[in-house]
């Protein structure tokens, strides 16, 4: 019998110095995908990370990817400074890349490849500028193993459909048909929200009536 022993020493670095995006259109696109598969699936065991290292050979750091958007099952929600497969035992579900003209090999050759390889079941490639895909998004799913195109934009393990609008790639619940809201679109349903509550407590207060005591 062999026994595999690992060095305590190996450090697994969680930034590279690297920037984020490419540009500024391509990090709001990260940014608002994050945040709104995050709100989505809020009180599940899922995580969802973005520009973090997804290390998959114990004892082998330099073996990493930097997926744009990952989103992991059946693990504890929060967030990680990098991601190990072997620590978390479980492989990402789903991967989103921002593309562009300047990454589209590595995006759709390398990256497409190895996340075949590792067993990633979903990977969307989401080109926010329109370079080198015309309709801005394409997706492909595991079959047998091996990568084949989605033609309904229907993400199975996220249960939504997703559409590129502009520079953002949305998101629609396959249950009601809702629109998943950016922050931006967050902050202003509140903030709605809070001037009709105002504008009723005022109403309410000509007419006499305590509104904290109906």
């Amino acid at each position: 019998m062999t026994t595999t022993v690992v060095n305590p020493q190996i450090e697994y670095p969680s930034s590279d110095g690297e920037p984020l995006a490419e540009t500024y259109i391509h990090l709001y696109a990260i940014i608002t995908t994050l945040e709104v598969i995050k709100q989505y699936l809020a009180g599940q065991q899922a995580t969802v990370l973005a520009d973090q290292f997804l290390y998959y050979v114990q004892g082998f750091p330099k073996l990493r990817v930097t997926p744009d958007v990952m989103v992991i099952f059946n693990v504890a929600p929060g967030g990680r400074d990098n991601y190990k497969l072997w620590e978390e035992g479980q492989v990402p579900r789903v991967v989103f890349e921002m593309t562009s003209k300047s990454t589209q090999k590595q995006d759709q050759e390398q990256k497409k490849l190895l996340y075949e390889q590792l067993g990633i079941l979903e990977y969307w490639l989401f080109d926010p500028k329109g370079e080198w895909i015309p309709e801005q998004l394409k997706g492909y799913r595991l079959q047998d193993e091996v990568y084949q195109p989605i033609s309904d934009r229907i993400s199975q393990p996220l249960q939504l459909r997703l559409e590129a609008e502009g520079e953002l790639l949305r998101f629609y619940r396959l249950d009601t048909g809702a629109k998943l809201l950016i922050p931006t679109e967050l902050a202003e349903l509140a903030e709605k929200e809070r001037l009709r509550a105002d504008k009723l407590e005022e109403y309410l207060r000509s007419q006499g009536i305590d509104p904290y005591n109906l």
